[in-house]
């Protein structure tokens, strides 16, 4: 699936791009630009119409760059990368110095609406298309699931936004104010719980449409915003449903993080990449991951690439548990097992450790802008977390141990300790989705949700920031939106 970018902002996204039509989800064939006038008439039309809702995920605003970028923010690590100016933005954002101008903000700012006003095409047109109804129900699906994940983005970060449901158009409001985030996660709901009753499973995607969404992400994903909301009974429900869908835990955890192991058992979603995609590397049309070249430690000839970003901290480090499987696969070390038969020094890193989780070798990826590497968004050990969490919250703390043990055994620990109390078993649960999900862009979420972001200026004072406060815990709104659009509010404390 391909886009042709076009640079807009906020507002005026009055026209889009649509890819050639193929038996592969993701699809290379040049792309051919339409706009909103020209809406689908047919069934492939409509599935062409439903992959470029997809694309924005791709992209550097987005999980190609953004979403794991913030684990930086987040405390897990630092921007290393090459020193100067170079990622000042997300500097900034990790040293709670954020002003509105900050350009990371700024991209995550633009990157959901492209997806959805694509999706609210197909919503719009879909219903009316004579075609097949398993082919039109799998299309809204995708579509409510979709324009759910942006908005779910776009919430967490900035709190209230506009709430754009219809295609826009020059006889549209082109300047909306900001809608109140009860109000944005009432319709994601609705969304979700549609798309939970159009899409298929996983079992029954062909092979060519093995990534796109299905009736297990809108579950899991549900599972997360009531997460999320703190509905704990309605996470229970969710994820025990989910384990009766076929998902598993993959024996081995970097299974999760491998070229030859993508969609597995244990991914309910994923961003997909592709390889030789013959775009620049740089722009939106661009289909090969950012991870390995990114994270990849400078200097090293372990990646193509080999940029140096995110490299963990002390802190980080030292929270895994003695004989912790997963440190091995998450973080290079000195003294740590080689990487592609190459070992690591410490002096690649300004603190001492890379990344090693979406590092792709040479001998698959051997240039910097050719790594197929997916990117894990949602994961069936995420849902056992969720189950565990819940649980706990709702006073079931020894039912609560057996979700937890499952991702603790896979990662060669022993079993939790019987008999915590409710919070000490929330500590360890949170301390267990931190080691787990690290790095993939999910550790702020859980920061900021928790005990209504007290937890995360806990965490943030305990590690140096003790400026951060409870303002910092949603992002300014980009000022130059904000010039664009006079309707546009500023969060508190920017």
């Amino acid at each position: 699936m391909k886009m042709k970018h076009i640079k807009i902002g906020l507002i005026v996204m009055l026209s889009f791009v649509m890819v050639q039509c193929s038996d592969d989800f993701l699809d290379k064939t040049q792309p051919d630009t339409i706009n909103t006038g020209n809406y689908p008439t047919n069934a492939e039309e409509l599935i062409t119409m439903v992959n470029g809702a997809y694309q924005p995920l791709q992209w550097p605003k987005l999980y190609n760059f953004r979403m794991w970028t913030s684990d930086i923010f987040a405390g897990n690590s630092i921007v290393g990368a090459g020193g100067g100016e170079d990622g000042i933005e997300t500097t900034n954002l990790s040293n709670f110095v954020t002003t509105p101008s900050n350009e990371g903000v700024l991209d995550l700012w633009r990157g959901p609406w492209p997806g959805i006003l694509r999706s609210n095409i197909v919503l719009a047109v879909g219903p009316g298309l004579n075609i097949d109804q398993a082919v039109k129900n799998r299309c809204l699906g995708e579509a409510y699931f979709l324009r759910a994940q942006y908005y779910f983005i776009l919430v967490r970060f900035f709190g209230d936004v506009p709430l754009i449901t219809e295609p826009q158009n020059s006889n549209s409001n082109l300047y909306p104010s900001r809608t109140s985030k009860d109000e944005v996660y009432a319709l994601i709901l609705s969304d979700l719980e549609k798309a939970v009753a159009m899409l298929p499973t996983k079992q029954e995607l062909s092979e060519g449409d093995k990534g796109r969404a299905t009736k297990g992400a809108a579950l899991g994903l549900l599972a997360k915003v009531n997460l999320t909301l703190g509905k704990w009974q309605e996470v229970v429900d969710l994820t025990t449903k989910l384990e009766t869908m076929g998902y598993s835990l993959n024996v081995d955890y970097s299974d999760n993080f491998s070229t030859e192991t993508e969609n597995s058992k244990e991914s309910l979603f994923e961003v997909q990449y592709a390889a030789n995609a013959g775009y620049d590397f740089w722009s939106n049309e661009n289909q090969a991951s950012w991870a390995s070249t990114f994270t990849g430690p400078r200097s090293s000839n372990m990646v193509a690439g080999a940029y140096g970003w995110s490299q963990p901290t002390q802190e980080f480090f030292n929270s895994y548990e003695n004989g912790d499987l997963r440190k091995d696969k998450t973080v290079l070390y000195q003294g740590c097992p080689d990487f592609a038969g190459i070992p690591y020094s410490a002096s690649y890193s300004l603190t001492g450790y890379n990344l090693r989780k979406f590092l792709v070798p040479l001998s698959i990826s051997p240039s910097y802008d050719n790594s197929p590497l997916n990117f894990p968004v949602l994961r069936y050990a995420d849902i056992l977390l969720m189950k565990a969490e819940a649980l706990n919250e709702l006073g079931n703390t020894s039912q609560a141990e057996a979700p937890l043990n499952l991702v603790r055994k896979r990662a060669g620990l022993a079993n939790i300790t019987t008999g915590l109390g409710k919070i000490d078993f929330r500590e360890a649960v949170l301390h267990e989705r931190r080691m787990e999900l690290a790095f993939e862009g999910q550790r702020w979420f859980d920061l900021i949700r928790v005990d209504n972001g007290q937890y995360a200026l806990s965490f943030f004072h305990s590690i140096g920031k003790s400026n951060a406060d409870q303002h910092h815990l949603l992002l300014p709104i980009p000022q130059i939106e904000r010039d664009r659009n006079p309707n546009l509010s500023q969060n508190p404390g920017y």
